[in-house]
């Protein structure tokens, strides 16, 4: 028996290296990007569901929003575009 403070020393100490090796193993993105968006409800809400999939279909980043603002997307690419190593494997 392990209680829940036990797992969640373990997840502190360790889920970083997890993480980082989980990352690390994982094949690079393909050159070709695609931005999906899609109007998801939550909660009886309606919000915006905009997700970056590259060629490979690997979900590389996505923002939810509560309305449809071109200048978030736009920051939500440069975001994903000025991230370290996004091109690995390529």
């Amino acid at each position: 028996m392990v209680s829940r403070e036990t797992v969640r020393n373990w997840v502190n100490r360790f889920g970083r290296h997890f993480a980082d090796c989980i990352k690390r193993d994982r094949p690079g993105t393909s050159d070709k990007w695609h931005l999906d968006e899609v109007v998801v409800p939550i909660n009886g809400e309606k919000f915006r569901l905009w997700r970056a999939v590259d060629a490979n279909g690997t979900v590389l980043d996505v923002l939810v929003q509560k309305q449809r603002n071109a200048k978030a997307a736009s920051r939500f690419l440069k975001r994903l575009i000025d991230r370290p190593n996004w091109r690995r494997g390529s």
